[in-house]
């Protein structure tokens, strides 16, 4: 009995190391696609979620695909995040193994792409510019900063050293981040002085609408890598985030690049 259990176990271990390692080598042969279908300069992250994995390649259907590459080139501003979450990916194994990836049809895409602080500070002409979300307001129910840390949809605190009058100073607006026909815009609204209303700068009230205007701006990201159009933006991570969807597509894995 005692060799039958110590069999059994064997064999499950063997079952197992043979489920990850195909799954490792589907995951980098996708990867070297994307990175020579996109021209990126290094293999962006592929891991094939669900288990097991080799059920999954026999039946050439795979649940869940995600993809993460970082400092794509983009057509919009400098680099991006670029991040995907492929569902129920139809592809035969023995293609993926050879390397003869091009096109993935899928049942449903989550795409993402995260513009970074810098980027986006490139984009204002505001170098230093820093990106987070203000605290939850004390009228949603969470108690303000104190309590859950919830923030309004949409809303994004920027910070930057900018020139107000013949001086330049750091200064905080708070802004709006809308989306409108597939463009994004940052709309700078207020001054902001932090969640107790205190901050180490003022800005004359004729000077205000200048100020306001040097922290907004309207990107065309006109579609999400792979083709998807956005229907969502926010602050996320010191970085703006602009997501969308689609169901029942192909995806070109060249289209990673310049989104």
């Amino acid at each position: 009995m005692r060799k039958l259990i110590i069999g059994i176990v064997f064999l499950l271990g063997l079952g197992l190391v043979a489920d990850f390692g195909a799954a490792a080598y589907a995951e980098y042969r996708v990867s070297r696609e994307l990175r020579a279908g996109a021209s990126l300069d290094a293999d962006p992250e592929v891991t094939f979620n669900g288990f097991p994995f080799i059920t999954q390649a026999l039946s050439g259907k795979y649940k869940d695909v995600y993809i993460r590459a970082t400092g794509v080139q983009s057509n919009i501003v400098g680099e991006v995040t670029v991040e995907a979450d492929l569902r129920g990916v139809s592809v035969p194994f023995t293609d993926l193994i050879n390397g003869n990836v091009t096109q993935l049809p899928v049942d449903k895409l989550d795409g993402r792409m995260g513009i970074n602080a810098t980027d986006l500070g490139k984009l204002l002409n505001i170098p230093d510019l820093q990106v987070s979300s203000p605290p939850a307001d004390k009228s949603d129910g969470t108690g303000g900063s104190g309590g859950t840390g919830a923030t309004t949809a949409g809303a994004v605190v920027l910070t930057g050293t900018v020139a107000v009058g013949p001086v330049e100073t750091p200064v905080s607006v708070q802004a709006n981040l809308v989306l409108d026909g597939g463009q994004v815009k940052i709309v700078a609204s207020n001054l902001y002085f932090g969640p107790e209303g205190e901050a180490d700068f003022s800005i004359p009230a004729a000077l205000e609408p200048t100020i306001l205007g040097m922290f907004s701006y309207t990107i065309d990201p006109q579609s999400l890598p792979f083709n998807v159009k956005p229907n969502l933006v926010y602050a996320e991570g010191g970085r703006i985030v602009i997501e969308g969807s689609t169901e029942n597509t192909v995806i070109d894995l060249a289209e990673l690049q310049n989104p």
